[in-house]
């Protein structure tokens, strides 16, 4: 395909987007202030002016900065932008970390957001996913489905790149954002959730960041045990001299008991190789998240 074909086909998969979505009359938008979201609210301001909003939940797995960060981007679109509390760590099913933990968050946001749409007015509540999400493991799928949660990115045949590419087409400045996922996602299944927890992920991936490695994932194991995931170019920055004595023992003063280097680098969704493969077939009732 030609960049004029690559060009037009985005062209047509914009127009359908603001139709969708012009069609819903009233949206709710989850909103974390990722691409995908981003694009997603850009479309429905456009398409729905006021009667369009970006909803953020807010609980200790949002990592530092986000939230300022979803406010102004939410201001840049013009989108009407509120934050809710949810209370996923009072539940049970959520902290003790199985397999199916992204489901309980799912539910509960989307919970919360139908209370808040249900003190407004009637509408319709839209997520960010694009058709590469519907081949992971993805269990907040069915907290979508259960909520009659539309992905309008998804139902236009939009894929991620093309999202990033609609970004870039609108000025968003997350459009080359890496994906930022909860912090809870970096908690290996089993081990429980807890905000001290979270809160040691937060400040050593915003250590390592200030350390000059913007790609990272701090994955949480038993024993307070803290496995890194950068890119694997990254690895000689790292080892260098003793930067990785320094960066050791500023990791254990944060909490952690031990330190380790992943060797495969950095990748989304490591976590996964821990869920039996049964629970990683997509069920026939499963939506994008």
């Amino acid at each position: 395909m030609s960049l004029a074909e690559e060009q037009d086909e985005l062209t047509g998969k914009r127009e359908r987007l603001l139709s969708l979505l012009a069609s819903m009359e009233e949206v709710a938008v989850a909103f974390s202030g990722g691409v995908d979201s981003a694009v997603v609210a850009q479309a429905a301001h456009l398409a729905l002016g006021t009667r369009a909003v970006a909803v953020t939940g807010c609980s200790p797995s949002l990592a530092r900065g986000e939230l300022e960060a979803a406010r102004q981007l939410a201001d840049q679109i013009g989108i009407r932008h509120e934050v809710i509390e949810t209370e996923e760590f009072a539940n049970d099913s959520y902290t003790r970390n199985a397999p199916d933990r992204c489901y309980h968050c799912k539910d509960e946001l989307y919970g919360r957001m139908e209370m808040l749409l249900g003190r407004v007015r009637q509408g319709i509540l839209v997520n960010g996913a694009n058709t590469d999400d519907l081949g992971d493991y993805r269990p907040g799928m069915r907290a979508a489905g259960e909520h009659q949660v539309r992905s309008p990115l998804a139902e236009c045949g939009i894929c991620k790149q093309e999202v990033r590419d609609l970004a870039l087409h609108w000025d968003l400045p997350v459009w080359d954002k890496p994906a930022m996922p909860c912090l809870a996602s970096r908690v290996a299944y089993g081990e429980e959730v807890t905000p001290d927890r979270l809160a040691m992920i937060d400040r050593a991936e915003a250590l390592l960041r200030e350390h000059g490695f913007p790609t990272v994932r701090v994955r949480y194991h038993s024993g307070d045990l803290a496995r890194l995931e950068i890119p694997l170019d990254d690895f000689s920055r790292l080892l260098r001299s003793d930067f990785h004595c320094q960066l050791g023992a500023e990791l254990k003063q944060i909490g952690f008991k031990f330190v380790t280097l992943d060797l495969e680098g950095f990748r989304s969704g490591s976590l996964n190789a821990l869920v039996p493969v049964e629970l990683m077939l997509p069920s026939g009732n499963d939506v994008p998240e």
